[in-house]
């Protein structure tokens, strides 16, 4: 999508949608009178680092702050954040970011450092277009909370058992991106909330234009339990984060 395009769009849609903001920033404030934004550094196209905004669904809680990846029963989550998540209000705030020019609607989810530097050589692909609020795997992965929640340690298992197959539909949309898959890829987005698997199942059809990776194509369409596997270009599973 061109990017004049994309931000008349994102100005119309925080003109049209700013009451709504209003009232999201005044309730998170209220919760705890602190700071109703979360600014969160986070790699962007090139490798180049980023504040991304979001509306805070967390306490404050220093002590809990190298959690990177979180899950439902996270004890810094917020009672309004917990509605925040559920609807996914707290990417909302990310229009600001396409104003910028730092993010798009569709493409990779952008990701901290930490993880990035994790990356394989395969998996740098994904750093080589913006990233966006939404694509394939932010589809397919919309219940990561409650994949995680019963985790012991969530940075591992989000390595082990998201990872591998979010990098994969990464990848499959840089090389595939389009204006028709962005625009498809933004009304899956809001249908995924009141008819997943639905979603799913489309969202399914989509990867298998794409890839000849059966097992790729179940997991899109989350029709097998995730279980730990490797990252696109390596042949182990991560064993320590």
């Amino acid at each position: 999508m061109n990017r004049w395009v994309e931000f008349l769009l994102a100005l119309i849609i925080l003109i049209v949608l700013s009451p709504v903001f209003i009232i999201i920033t005044l309730l998170i404030f209220f919760t705890d009178f602190q700071s109703p934004f979360f600014i969160s550094k986070r790699v962007g196209q090139y490798g180049n680092e980023f504040n991304m905004y979001k509306f805070r669904s967390m306490k404050n809680d220093a002590k809990l702050k190298h959690i990177v990846s979180t899950s439902d029963s996270d004890q810094r989550i917020t009672w309004i954040g917990k509605v925040i998540r559920k609807f996914k209000l707290d990417e909302f705030s990310q229009i600001g970011n396409i104003l910028l020019g730092d993010m798009r609607f569709v493409g990779p989810r952008p990701n901290v450092k930490v993880e990035t530097d994790l990356y394989t050589i395969e998996e740098q692909q994904i750093l080589t277009i913006k990233p966006g609020i939404t694509d394939i795997s932010s589809i397919v992965f919309a219940d990561l909370n409650t994949i995680l929640s019963q985790s012991k340690d969530v940075n591992l298992d989000y390595n082990q058992l998201v990872r591998p197959w979010k990098s994969r539909l990464a990848i499959i949309y840089v090389q595939n991106q389009s204006f028709y898959l962005d625009m498809k890829l933004i009304l899956l987005t809001g249908y995924n909330i009141f008819f997943r698997k639905a979603t799913l199942k489309l969202i399914q059809k989509i990867v298998s234009k794409f890839s000849s990776d059966q097992l790729l194509i179940q997991i899109s369409g989350r029709e097998i339990t995730l279980f730990p596997y490797p990252p696109p270009g390596s042949n182990s599973i991560v064993t320590s984060r």
